[in-house]
């Protein structure tokens, strides 16, 4: 698998703190290693849109679709 970035996702990001950017470069790593690590409690977040959401941190999570062999990141931000 491999990771495609979004220019949303980009600057999602970019507006991060730097500690959250490590933790997304991490976790961005398990999630092409295993889609269903324990730490990124990985699960389908909107069905019908195929959307997926993984946790970053306790606070911050992150939001991709998989399309063929390639996971799609399409935002991060405060988890609500």
């Amino acid at each position: 698998m491999e990771a495609f970035y979004t220019e949303r996702f980009q600057r999602d990001y970019s507006g991060a703190p730097r500690e959250i950017q490590r933790s997304v470069d991490r976790k961005v790593a398990l999630l092409l290693e295993n889609l269903r690590h324990p730490s990124l409690h990985a699960k389908k977040y909107a069905e019908a849109d195929d959307l997926w959401q993984a946790r970053i941190t306790g606070a911050w999570r992150f939001y991709f679709r998989i399309e063929g062999a390639r996971y799609v990141l399409i935002s991060m931000g405060m988890h609500k």
